[in-house]
């Protein structure tokens, strides 16, 4: 969970004579206690004015995504104080862990509920984050990348959804587009693939991301973008990062204009929403591996990530994530993985992982680690995450003020930045029918 406390202490003041505003000057700042740091950016204007304070609870793709949403949204004039709490600090849930494969369609390549416009906004939000954190030095090692471009590729394994899976691929969207290849052209792109069927489907544009640097990159572009504001003089921004549990939403009634509660499965842990929520939380475990350095043939530098019963994330010549698990009813949120995990991880990983890519056999493992996703629901629909106003939900009187993101489940990257960006305009206009019916009928089927 993500908080910002304001402290007039840790800013130097001066006085801009051009201007004659009061400026600050934004550092970082560590608390003497171990367990809490925190962070801020704040502007003030000549005109004294109550800013609107919005607390995030979450800093992962879908806290990251409405604080970046709030701040872009709100009007030029308005003094505005985002607080995002998060107790690791940025991308230290399942965020931060997840595979980072990014595409609009399911397992047998259908396009997603509302596919086109996810896909479309989380490519800006990647580009924004790529702006943010331009140091060619950084993207340049090895793994340091926010954003791989090489495309996925997919062999089919099975007779029965073949059919399905080439039909469904005739209609894909022309930003991600499908093509079905046979095994010369899927062994072209992948030295080594098996292709049992003699079909595979390759994704051109998918697209691999590293989620931990994604994640602290969008979060210092909302540092940017409330540092750029500062010169204007024309409104308060206010930007803070504390790493603090919240134990309950108590703790802010009374502090804030709205608390936006994005902590993914651990929401489910908070006593307002204690066995109320209908999530399933599902622990799953990543694998990393390298190339030995006796071993001299490397991953092609511009081959693509692969599907399939388990995939491989791509992240360099000699580098790459296998995954995942699915230990469905976990509560542990650790991302720490014990050896006895681990070991039974890589027993169902890597035969699914040779049975695609056989060279697998030649990579180390060389560790591990694990998130808890929160599973949303099936509906007609698919699984899309729950949003919402949740004032009535949680017997609050006040209208509008809280707000849920939660149930992203294994999409996170699919989903955050249309729905962060459908949760800052309601937030920000109170007005909850902004978000689409099938995102907030959770709350009509579950019992107050």
């Amino acid at each position: 969970m993500v908080l910002i406390i304001q402290n007039p202490a840790v800013f130097s003041m001066k006085l801009s004579a051009s201007f004659g505003l009061l400026h600050s000057s934004p550092k970082i700042v560590s608390s003497s206690s171990s367990s809490s740091s925190l962070f801020s950016v704040r502007c003030y204007s000549a005109v004294s004015q109550r800013p609107l304070r919005y607390a995030v609870l979450g800093a992962g793709f879908a806290g990251l995504s409405v604080a970046w949403h709030l701040l872009q949204q709100s009007s030029e004039e308005l003094n505005l104080r985002i607080d995002i709490y998060d107790e690791v600090g940025v991308g230290g849930g399942a965020s931060g862990m997840s595979g980072g494969l990014l595409h609009p369609y399911s397992p047998k390549v259908k396009l997603l509920w509302r596919g086109e416009e996810c896909w479309k906004e989380s490519l800006k939000l990647l580009n924004i984050a790529e702006d943010a954190r331009s140091n060619p030095e950084t993207v340049a090692k090895e793994g340091g990348f926010i954003v791989r471009r090489s495309g996925i590729v997919r062999p089919a394994l099975s007779v029965k959804k073949m059919d399905m899976m080439n039909d469904n691929a005739q209609h894909c969207i022309a930003s991600c587009r499908i093509k079905s290849i046979h095994k010369d052209a899927a062994q072209k792109l992948v030295p080594g693939l098996c292709v049992p069927l003699d079909l595979a489907f390759h994704m051109r544009e998918a697209v691999n991301v590293h989620p931990q640097n994604y994640l602290e990159a969008l979060y210092l572009a909302c540092r940017t973008f409330v540092e750029s504001k500062c010169s204007s003089g024309i409104s308060c921004k206010e930007l803070y990062l504390h790493k603090k549990s919240v134990h309950n939403l108590q703790e802010l009634a009374g502090e804030y204009d709205a608390v936006i509660v994005c902590l993914g499965a651990r929401a489910a842990f908070l006593p307002e929403f204690s066995g109320r929520l209908p999530l399933r939380t599902c622990r799953g475990v990543i694998a990393h591996l390298q190339l030995p350095d006796h071993i001299r043939e490397e991953y092609p530098e511009h081959s693509p990530s692969i599907l399939s019963d388990a995939w491989l994330a791509i992240q360099g010549p000699r580098t790459l994530y296998l995954g995942s698990t699915w230990e469905w009813k976990s509560k542990n949120y650790s991302r720490h993985v014990p050896e006895e995990e681990a070991s039974k991880a890589l027993e169902e990983l890597l035969p699914k992982a040779s049975a695609v890519y056989p060279a697998i056999k030649d990579w180390t493992v060389t560790g591990a680690c694990a998130g808890l996703r929160a599973m949303p629901p099936l509906t007609a629909e698919g699984s899309p995450p729950l949003l919402g106003c949740i004032d009535e939900f949680i017997g609050c009187r006040s209208k509008c003020k809280y707000w849920l993101f939660t149930g992203l489940g294994s999409r996170g990257l699919f989903y955050h930045a249309w729905l962060g960006k459908l949760m800052a305009k309601a937030v920000l206009s109170c007005n909850e029918d902004l978000i689409p019916s099938e995102l907030t009928s959770w709350k009509h089927r579950v019992k107050q």
